[in-house]
């Protein structure tokens, strides 16, 4: 889910007119009314033709912010490193001329859990190879590898994402990247017990996985009571400031005509709002691509940029 704007089809209008539970999450309602004895809303199911899914456990009503999902790794975009704080994405009040930045001491203190380790190595040749090829999910496995060098993650803590499916070619492109990654770490002085985990096989297992399960920040540009007070609010997306890899937002199927989407205010905390009534046990749904072009360039989009034919009702329907 990265490489493509998530936007509904009614959202993209608007905008350019003006069944077995495997796990239940109590998600983060913003809902002020919700109490805490209130039943959660959403639980990880199996559907019957996609795999797990997300499902209500109650009835929500359209407009309603139903969750909110923090990233499990994050990495801001190559023209948005200077402009937006180097933990949670949130643009910056002032750029001044340093190479990273927080936006709050909170965010420099979170930020310990990879950016410690970070700091001991010099990314020169990593961060060039990235460039040059016009790479990003290295990058997050980068700091996904900090994060375990420094005991924050766990080597495992992506294994439950679906991977994409690699080619050769794209395997054997990806093996430069660990050798420079790997070297970067060795020239740190990084202990060799702490690196056991870094191999080839767990690199490239990272990157199977953030490729189809990242999502591309794009901060809303309006107030943030607007924003949340309904399903038909108008956002306006600024570019990409990064990409963030979540848990529960992960699991969301694709729709070309979703119930549901997910919002970015002002950082990368991920905000799941109903777009219209959604029954209990219905399966909530979000888009993956811009759902206003044609059945043709939606369908091409998807198959190769997530490796599956939709079969949704409106694709169905010629839509």
């Amino acid at each position: 889910m990265s490489q493509f704007v998530r936007y509904s089809r009614w959202f993209s209008r608007f905008k350019n007119q003006n069944k077995h539970q495997i796990l239940a999450f109590s998600s983060t309602a913003e809902n002020e009314k919700q109490t805490l004895r209130s039943p959660p809303p959403i639980r990880v199911g199996v559907t019957e033709s996609a795999g797990r899914g997300v499902f209500s456990t109650r009835r929500i009503s359209g407009g309603e912010l139903i969750h909110n999902a923090k990233p499990i790794v994050s990495y801001p975009s190559r023209s948005s490193t200077n402009t937006v704080c180097y933990f949670c994405l949130k643009k910056l009040a002032s750029t001044e001329n340093r190479s990273v930045a927080f936006c709050s001491q909170e965010c420099k203190q979170n930020a310990k859990v990879f950016y410690d380790v970070e700091t001991k190595a010099d990314w020169s040749g990593f961060d060039d190879y990235c460039r040059t090829q016009g790479l990003k999910y290295p990058l997050m496995v980068k700091r996904l590898a900090c994060m375990v060098i420094s005991g924050a993650a766990t080597v495992e803590c992506l294994d439950i994402l679906q991977p994409a499916n690699l080619s050769p070619e794209m395997i054997l492109e990806m093996e430069e990247g660990y050798d420079l990654l790997r070297s970067c770490f060795t020239k740190a002085n990084i202990a060799d017990d702490r690196l056991a985990f870094l191999t080839r096989q767990w690199y490239i297992n990272q990157l199977a996985r953030i490729r189809i399960n990242a999502f591309r920040i794009e901060l809303a540009v309006g107030l943030y009571e607007d924003l949340l007070s309904s399903a038909a609010a108008c956002i306006e997306a600024e570019a990409a400031v990064g990409n963030s890899v979540y848990m529960l937002p992960s699991f969301f199927n694709h729709d070309c005509d979703p119930n549901a989407h997910i919002i970015w205010i002002e950082n990368a905390d991920a905000r799941l709002k109903a777009l219209r009534d959604i029954d209990p046990d219905e399966e909530l749904r979000i888009c993956y691509i811009d759902a206003s072009m044609d059945h043709g360039a939606r369908q091409t989009i998807l198959l190769q940029g997530f490796g599956f034919k939709c079969n949704c009702l409106r694709c169905l329907s010629g839509d």
